[in-house]
């Protein structure tokens, strides 16, 4: 067990994503306003973004294209182009979220004239 907490405190990249992921996390579950919920919910995505691009680096490796057919592939030289589109599709996910979020939040805001989520489920229960 010891083993484990030390070899966690010899990557700092895995310390900060987890942090960002619980504090994303923790404002998102404590905060009733829905603006602020939504910043929790940016911050939980954005760690994740954090978590693919920090572990996806690979030192010295090239970009994964074969320049001749008879040399023998070596995997170890490459670098691994998954993870870089998983966060492309990551930040997309996440602008389109974030927009359609704070849509129907302004939406509500008209309709309730608040922010705070026990207001509005008291208003909508009148």
């Amino acid at each position: 067990m010891l083993e484990l907490i030390d070899s966690w405190f010899h990557r700092p990249n895995l310390i900060a994503f987890v942090i960002l992921f619980l504090w994303g996390f923790y404002i998102m579950v404590t905060h009733h306003n829905l603006v602020k919920k939504l910043i929790g919910m940016y911050i939980v995505q954005t760690s994740i973004i954090f978590f693919f691009v920090a572990f996806s680096a690979k030192t010295g490796a090239t970009v994964p294209i074969l320049l001749s057919g008879t040399d023998p592939v070596q995997p170890e030289t490459y670098a691994n182009p998954l993870p870089h589109v998983l966060t492309l599709t990551a930040i997309v996910v996440q602008v389109a979220t974030l927009g359609v979020s704070l849509a129907l939040v302004a939406s509500i805001y008209r309709k309730f004239g608040s922010l705070d989520e026990d207001e509005i489920l008291k208003r909508s229960n009148e």
